[in-house]
């Protein structure tokens, strides 16, 4: 597996090196741990976000550090958890006196780590709260979903609502609000492959593809035969509008973007899919997203998420922002 990589196992690190050396004005690099903070000093006034995960999701998660959005971000290994004591590292280096939201996706060794690193850190004495994102529709029962893309929404509306100045209990509401009313639908055109392994994660033949795929490069819930782009973003669309019950009239923030390896051709085409096709419905679109926000390394395929709106979450969504993945005009460039 050709990468442009120096050593298997170091790529993390090497990473972080070189997004913080790009953008100085915006993020910093903890020498001890694999950690990305603010580099503006930490407003004692303010919630602090911090999230994280395993790395090979990029630009997710150091990528949204900045005004507006988070204050820390944790990076595991590629695919891995991040550790108990750097995930409590991270929290006490932004700690201020209107405490944290710590923001999980709802993987199994994420939830066990962050919520031992925030336990340790309420004996710590500080003020830490957290929410748990899963919104993948693929996993019919809504305790088990993952988390994938609504985690990135999640970070602009709570951090909006952390910069206005609101307390931890309404920064925690908004962002559960986010959780409650976004839904997220992935697909794989091709696997991808985890630097340490050398390997494809999975095996796919030149006319399958794998429905309902998680972040990680595993597999998803039903494979089958190869379609035409508008088919394929009605199937998942279908799947969100099922389930978020979403009626003619509603308001929703779109979401589309590949998954690491997919030509910016292939995105737009997929968009306009996705868009005509939810108009169809009478479903507004107030916003679009397109690009590449979580993803699985180099594989190609996409996903499609859609956050139903109100006002509230419009301001917030629309709020100014600065960090090296997402900038909204207005925000303070620190």
């Amino acid at each position: 597996m050709k990468k442009l990589i120096n050593k298997p196992g170091e790529e993390v690190r090497e990473m972080l090196e070189g997004l913080t050396m790009a953008f100085p004005d915006i993020v910093r690099l903890d020498p001890q741990w694999n950690n990305v903070y603010r580099t503006a000093k930490k407003p004692n006034w303010k919630v602090a976000l911090v999230s994280g995960g395993g790395s090979g999701h990029e630009p997710a998660h150091a990528g949204y550090v900045g005004y507006g959005m988070l204050d820390a971000a944790v990076a595991g290994q590629v695919f891995t958890s991040p550790t108990i004591p750097q995930i409590l590292a991270a929290i006490k280096e932004v700690a201020t006196d209107q405490g944290v939201l710590v923001i999980i996706k709802n993987y199994t060794g994420d939830v066990m780590n962050f919520n031992a690193a925030i336990n340790l850190a309420k004996a710590n004495g500080i003020k830490v709260d957290s929410v748990i994102v899963n919104d993948d529709v693929a996993i019919p029962e809504k305790s088990n979903r993952r988390g994938t893309s609504i985690t990135v929404f999640v970070h602009k509306i709570a951090g909006a609502a952390a910069e206005e100045g609101q307390p931890l209990s309404e920064v925690k509401r908004i962002a559960q609000k986010v959780i409650d009313n976004g839904r997220d639908y992935g697909v794989a055109l091709t696997p991808c492959s985890v630097p340490a392994a050398g390997e494809y994660t999975f095996q796919l033949g030149e006319d399958e593809i794998e429905l309902g795929i998680g972040i990680h490069g595993e597999k998803g819930v039903e494979r089958t035969k190869w379609m035409p782009s508008a088919q394929l973003a009605k199937i998942m669309i279908d799947k969100i509008v099922d389930d978020l019950k979403l009626n003619k009239g509603d308001e929703v923030a779109l979401m589309v973007q590949g998954t690491g390896g997919t030509p910016y051709m292939e995105k737009f085409i997929f968009y306009r899919d996705a868009r005509k096709y939810l108009e169809s419905l009478g479903i507004k679109i107030y916003t679009s997203w397109v690009g590449e926000f979580m993803t699985s390394l180099e594989m190609q395929g996409g996903r499609i998420a859609i956050l139903k709106l109100d006002d509230e979450l419009k301001r917030l969504l629309m709020a100014p922002a600065n960090t090296v993945a997402i900038k909204v005009p207005g925000a303070v460039v620190s």
